[in-house]
Formats: structure tokens, C-alpha cells, sequence
């Protein structure tokens, strides 16, 4: 009798679950996630014989009308009987012979009871399961093992489209970054809860402009330098006027660092060092935490070194600050422009190589190119140290440096790219070195000093690490951009690009790079004081270290 009772009440609860109501939120969130897994590994979807956005549109309206568990698993079930057979695929059970990097993967999302039934979740298994393998009609590998996403339908005139195609434009976009964003295991907010957050945003969006910032805080979220969005609506809602001034945010303040146009900014006496507290009344601070979700950064310092739009940009040309300068504190209005008006000044052409007092070498890898390499050794070989200065964007040179650095050839970087066969799985890939194939006897035996800041993005923080496995090798600064790695770019609807970085790049010993930014030894950060008196204090510690 007991048995009885414990058995009917768990058919009584199964039975309640199953007509439990589901919210709009948990209807929309199963569909992008059941969208997005169907279209990565379906084989007859992931092949492209549908037209897989407009079956997206077509099943809306009727995951709209259903209001339980059990009818919505019936509409996803309809759904996917209606794409065709899935095949058993015995290679799709063997073990990889790869080594994988698991931390972004997971389908616990398919057993979430609250919305499917059993029925539902053993169907998702099973095309897991037997998943479509190899490159698909939407995702390819790239020339550098990045992913490249493919054939995704651009929609012109779509500066503010119907409801259901702002969320086709959520969906595409968490989606890629489910199955294919390298660095999603290490976004401040889970996956998941981003999806869960932004149905709404994207769903009610009340104008263009707020689903255009919608998709601009999206690209935040994942927490990446390369992150990016421009489109006139983010733009406007920054304003397209401008002072005519660069800065960098040191101690809560917009502090002076040089000029779009100098004359400009001498009609309203701004001066290199002046730090700004407030604009219009509002702190520093305070104006970044309103707008830092717009702004696509791994880490704080590119949030602060991008933050040039939020800071002082506007919709009227004028604009009170609140400035300190040799002590006292004042205010005063400034005038702001349009971009376009800005006349820069022609600057001298910086050295690409050169040696400094004490016989210490310099290079400025943002403008030596791999033709002036072996000038550029031959004239610092004598020096008893050389300074590579990173706080720019190379151009491809550090491959020819370390043939001269280094005694032979060393791994300076592992890699994981995306798997093809399993997408939202990884595989490392270790064996990228630099330096001469076999001994160089005649290396470069003195200090070696790298310099490096929130600049140093990219291929700048490749090239970093490939100088850091030198024998006698300092780096100077600050944190790096955190975003190294190969740049993927694709377009929500609309044809508005956005970029992820599509490879994941760590050290050797599988330290992670992204959002970190590069290994610094020694801590130097421009100060207010150094700014005003126009001193380079990263280099001038450089050069200390060097005559040590």
C-alpha cells in the first residue's frame, strides 16, 4: 500500500509539473537555446538545407500561444520531427584523439525539467549524440584556426525591425558566442544569465536607439577588447560633438594627455596635465559607471582607455568641467566640435630604432617593419641592453627579432581552436615557437626590456609573450588589453559588424592571457605629475633598469 501511495504521488506531481505554466522568459530562452543547438548540430540544419532564421520566425508565434511544459516540449518536438531523419553516426561516439579544452561546454541546459519533458530532452541527446561533424554551413575554421562564421543572412533596412527579428538578432549573436566564443567561461556574468537578462531588452525595446544599445551592451558582456559596435544610434546616443583633447583617467579623473586640435583646445586654456573631476556637474567616476556597459573591454584599464566617447562627448557644443590645476580646483565652459572639424598637427616622424645614453637600444615596434630589422640589429647589437617598446600595434616583426635574441628555437605560446565536431568543445594546439631553427651562438646576450599598457592589444600581446622566453627579459608597465587572439567578425541582422576574438591564446604553462593581459614584472603607471611635466616614466624606469 505504501509503494502505491509514494508511486501515485509521483505521478500526481509529474503530472503537475507538466502543466505547470512557463513564463515568457523561459519560453524565449528555450527557444535560442533549441534554435542555436539545432543549427550547430542538426546535420540536415547544420548542412543548410533550411532557411534556419525565417524557421526561427515561423515558430515564434507559436511558442507564444502555449502556456505549459508539456505543450511547449509538443511544439519543439513538432519542430524537429519536421527537419528530417538524423542518422545514426558511429564516428560521432569515438573518443577524439585530441587533447580538449572542456570549460566553455555544457548541455545541462537539455534537462531542465521546468520546461521539457523527458521526451524532449532524449531527442536533444540523441542529435548530440549524432551531431552533424566537419565544417558546417555556418561555421568554418579560419587561416588561423579562428572560427569564421558563414552565410549569415545580412536583412538590409534594419535600423529597428519587428519584435521577433530583434530577438532573431539576440539569439544569433548568444549563440555564436555559446558554441564559439574561446573565452566565455571567463565573462563576469554567466552565459546563461545574459540570455535571461537580455530577452527582455531586445524584446521591448521601445525605439531604434534602444535596440541599438541593446546590442552594443550585449558585446559588452562578453567581456572582450575586441569586442566591438558602432552604428550612427550609438554614436548619436553619445553625442557627435567632441573636446578637442586626449586624455587618460588616473585617480578618478580625465586627465589631459594631448589634443585632436591643438588650437582648439588653447581657445579654452586646456593644458597638458589638467585633470578633470567632473563634466556637466557629473564625477569621473560616476560618468563610468553609467556608461561603462557600453564600453567592450577585458578588463578595467581598456574600459578606462576606451571610455573617450562617454567622458566628454555630447549632443550640444558646449560643456561645463569642473579641472584641477597646480592645486585649486576651478570650473569653466568649453567648447566641443564635430570630429571633422579637428586639424591635427603634423607630428615629427618618430624613430624606429635609435640608442639612447648609456648605449641602451630602443625600438618602436608600432612603426619598424621586417626591412628595417636587420639594419636595426646591426646598429643595437653592441648595446648593453635594448628596449622594446610595445605600447603600440606591431607590424609582424617579432618573428626576425627573435632569430637574433634567441640561442634556439623556444615555445612561447598554446593555442585551443574551436572543434569542429563538437562545437562549444576545444582542442589545444602547442606548437608555435620563435627563434632560430638550430643554435645561435651569436644571440643577443644583454638585457632585454619590454615595455607594455592598455595599448598593447592583440598582436601586441603576442608579440610580448614571444619576446618574454628570452634568457634576461624585464617587462615594464602596466595591464595589457587582455585580447589575444585572432579577431572573428559577423554582423547581427542589419549588417551591423560586431568582432569577438575567435582563438584562444594562453602561455606555454596554459596561463590564460585573455582579460589578464600579458605577464608584467615591474608595475609603472603614468602619474598626474608625470603628465604635466611631459615625461615618459615607463621608459625612464626602463632606462633605470637597464643601467642597473
Amino acid at each position: 500500500m505504501r509503494k502505491f501511495l509514494l508511486l501515485l504521488s509521483v505521478l500526481i506531481m509529474q503530472a503537475a509539473l507538466a502543466n505547470m505554466p512557463v513564463t515568457e522568459t523561459q519560453k524565449l530562452e528555450a527557444t535560442a537555446r533549441i534554435w542555436g543547438f539545432l543549427k550547430y548540430y542538426h546535420p540536415q540544419v547544420a548542412a543548410g538545407k533550411f532557411n534556419w532564421d525565417q524557421k526561427l520566425i515561423d515558430i515564434l508565434p507559436e511558442v507564444e500561444k502555449v502556456q505549459t511544459k508539456e505543450a511547449l516540449s509538443e511544439v519543439y518536438i513538432k519542430w524537429i520531427d519536421g527537419l528530417g531523419e538524423v542518422p545514426v553516426c558511429k564516428k560521432c561516439g569515438k573518443p577524439s584523439k585530441e587533447e580538449l579544452f572542456e570549460k566553455n561546454f555544457s548541455m545541462a541546459w537539455m534537462q531542465d525539467t521546468h520546461v521539457f519533458t523527458d521526451a524532449l530532452t532524449a531527442k536533444l541527446k540523441y542529435i548530440e549524440a549524432n551531431r552533424h561533424l566537419g565544417v558546417s554551413y555556418y561555421a568554418g575554421m579560419g587561416k588561423a584556426d579562428n572560427i569564421e562564421i558563414k552565410n549569415e543572412p545580412v536583412y538590409k533596412d534594419f535600423e529597428y525591425p519587428e519584435k521577433n527579428y530583434r530577438l532573431l538578432s539576440l539569439f544569433r549573436y548568444w549563440n555564436i558566442i555559446e558554441y564559439f566564443f574561446p573565452y566565455k567561461y571567463v565573462t563576469d556574468q554567466k552565459w546563461d544569465d545574459v540570455l535571461t537578462e537580455m530577452i527582455p531588452k531586445f524584446k521591448d525595446a521601445p525605439d531604434a536607439q534602444h535596440y541599438h544599445l541593446a546590442m552594443l551592451e550585449l558585446v559588452a558582456k562578453i567581456n572582450d577588447s575586441h569586442g566591438y559596435l558602432v552604428t550612427q544610434l550609438t554614436n548619436q546616443y553619445f553625442g557627435f560633438y567632441w573636446a578637442p583633447v586626449t586624455f587618460s583617467i588616473i585617480d578618478g579623473k580625465a586627465v589631459i594627455t594631448g589634443f585632436y586640435d591643438e588650437e582648439k583646445a588653447k581657445q579654452d586654456d586646456l593644458r597638458i596635465g589638467d585633470a578633470i573631476t567632473h563634466v556637466n556637474g557629473v564625477a569621473i567616476n560616476d560618468i563610468l559607471k553609467e556608461k561603462s556597459r557600453y564600453i567592450p573591454a577585458s578588463n578595467p584599464a581598456v574600459q578606462k582607455r576606451d571610455a573617450y566617447f562617454s567622458i566628454f562627448n555630447g549632443s550640444s557644443d558646449k560643456a561645463e568641467v569642473t579641472f584641477e590645476r597646480d592645486g585649486k580646483s576651478a570650473r569653466k565652459e568649453i567648447t566641443r566640435y564635430m570630429r571633422k572639424e579637428f586639424k591635427g598637427k603634423e607630428k615629427k616622424p618618430a624613430d624606429k630604432y635609435k640608442v639612447l645614453e648609456g648605449n641602451i637600444g630602443y625600438v618602436n615596434m608600432g612603426i619598424i617593419e621586417t626591412s628595417d630589422v636587420a639594419a636595426a640589429i646591426k646598429k643595437l647589437s653592441g648595446c648593453k641592453a635594448v628596449i622594446f617598446d610595445i605600447r603600440n600595434y606591431p607590424q609582424g616583426t617579432m618573428y626576425a627579432f627573435g632569430q637574433w635574441l634567441l640561442p634556439e628555437s623556444r615555445n612561447f605560446v598554446s593555442f585551443i581552436k574551436p572543434d569542429v565536431n563538437y562545437p562549444g568543445k576545444y582542442i589545444w594546439v602547442n606548437s608555435y615557437n620563435v627563434g632560430p631553427r638550430g643554435k645561435n651562438k651569436r644571440s643577443y646576450k644583454g638585457k632585454v626590456i619590454v615595455l607594455v599598457n592598455e595599448t598593447t592589444q592583440s598582436h601586441a600581446e603576442f608579440t610580448a609573450m614571444s619576446l618574454q622566453v628570452g634568457d634576461n627579459v624585464t617587462t615594464i608597465g602596466s595591464q595589457t588589453a587582455g585580447a589575444d587572439g585572432n579577431v572573428t567578425p559577423f554582423s547581427f541582422p542589419g549588417g551591423y559588424e560586431t568582432w569577438m576574438t575567435g582563438l584562444g591564446v594562453f602561455y606555454p604553462d596554459r596561463t590564460e592571457t585573455q582579460r589578464r593581459g600579458v605577464k608584467v614584472d615591474v608595475q609603472v603607471l603614468p602619474t598626474i605629475a608625470g603628465i604635466k611635466a611631459g615625461k615618459d616614466e615607463v621608459l625612464e624606469k626602463a632606462i633605470e633598469l637597464a643601467n642597473e
